[in-house]
Formats: structure tokens, sequence, C-alpha cells
């Protein structure tokens, strides 16, 4: 799984906004949406901030 593809399901899964997520990471809204069109993969340090949320969603863990 891409990570685009893997933020926006997170994202829904659990249930906020992308202006929601982006509070909740730290970042802009203009980043989760790059995010979300795959136009950017999130930092390293923005990775290790997302694995546990993955994990705890079920998530796979995307590899690019």
């Amino acid at each position: 799984m891409k990570y685009a593809d893997a933020i926006k399901t997170l994202r829904k899964k659990m249930l906020l906004t992308q202006v929601e997520f982006a509070g909740l990471l730290e970042v802009s809204f203009g980043t989760v949406n790059r995010w979300e069109r795959g136009q950017y993969i999130p930092t390293m340090k923005l990775k290790r901030k997302l694995v546990p949320f993955f994990e705890k969603y079920n998530i796979e863990v995307p590899n690019e």
C-alpha cells in the first residue's frame, strides 16, 4: 500500500477531517492534503509518529 492510500485510510478510520488529522500530527492541512494526493511522503520523523496509528487501526505500514 502506498503512503497516500494508507494515510487516507487511517484518517478515515479515525473519523477525522484533514484539518483534525493535521492538528493531531502537528502539521498543516496542506501537508496532509499533499500526502493523500501522493505529492509528498512524510518525513522519517512523521513516519515514526504514524506507525503506532497504523498498527492500532490494523493498516499495513507502507514501505515506500
